[in-house]
């Protein structure tokens, strides 16, 4: 069985508007919810590719500060 992952979850919030998305991923950090990470990693795929190297600083920042403070 061939399944993809990017596309079952882009496909999946396709119509959705920024309320939905933003409830997704509140709830499933709230929830520590492992069967979303591999939703989590193709948001944050789709975030890395329209990121400008601003953001993109930004964010790995981000990551690292709140990697070394846990």
């Amino acid at each position: 069985m061939d399944v993809n992952i990017r596309s079952h979850i882009i496909n999946n919030f396709r119509d959705d508007n920024v309320e939905v998305l933003r409830r997704a991923i509140e709830e499933s950090i709230k929830e520590q919810d492992e069967i979303a990470l591999p939703g989590m990693g193709v948001f944050l795929e789709i975030i890395w590719q329209g990121a400008d190297e601003e953001l993109k600083t930004k964010m790995l920042s981000i990551i690292e500060k709140r990697i070394k403070s846990n």
